[in-house]
């Protein structure tokens, strides 16, 4: 049912997925690679999302309202998408109520895991965010530029890095 609806799309490292000012016409699901969302403000890129393979990447705003974005989506490594457009999207899920469902459980979970970060960011010290991160983010942590990551939890990158050398240092004490 899905199979016919579907779209595989690659990306070279720095290509853009999404661009901000058009509408976002693709769901995407992250088979291989690494991408982040971002916004620009001024000179400044804050990036609210980088995504590796099994998980989804989408400026799910634009997407669902078909109105233009403020994202931009961008392969920090080579990427291969599974893509599914707006309108086959709608298609799959006005096709059964499995379908539907399906639909409403994985915006449950972006909804979630949305507000989940949100909470984070709020609530937590810079030290906190980064130590939560590292535990929960191991494969990221290692295949992520470290401004990027810096700029994600909202942590100057001299900080990050300060946290990050400190890290190391109390794994050598460990050992």
């Amino acid at each position: 049912m899905i199979t016919p609806h579907i779209q595989l799309r690659k990306f070279k490292k720095k290509e853009m997925i999404t661009v901000a000012g058009e509408v976002e016409r693709y769901l995407n699901f992250i088979v291989q690679g690494l991408a982040r969302k971002f916004f620009r403000n001024g000179n400044e890129e804050l990036i609210t999302q980088i995504s590796l393979e099994g998980h989804i990447i989408h400026a799910q705003g634009s997407f669902h309202r078909q109105k233009p974005t403020y994202y931009f989506v961008e392969a920090i490594e080579p990427t291969t998408l599974i893509s599914i457009d707006f309108d086959s999207l709608n298609t799959i899920f006005s096709s059964s109520a499995k379908m539907e469902r399906m639909g409403r459980l994985v915006v449950t979970d972006i909804m979630v895991l949305s507000d989940r970060w949100q909470m984070m960011l709020l609530k937590m010290s810079p030290r906190e965010r980064f130590l939560d991160f590292v535990q929960r983010n191991p494969e990221l942590m290692q295949r992520t530029p470290q401004k990027y990551l810096a700029s994600l939890l909202n942590i100057q990158p001299e900080t990050f890095s300060r946290f990050k050398h400190l890290l190391k240092g109390a794994k050598k004490e460990e050992e």
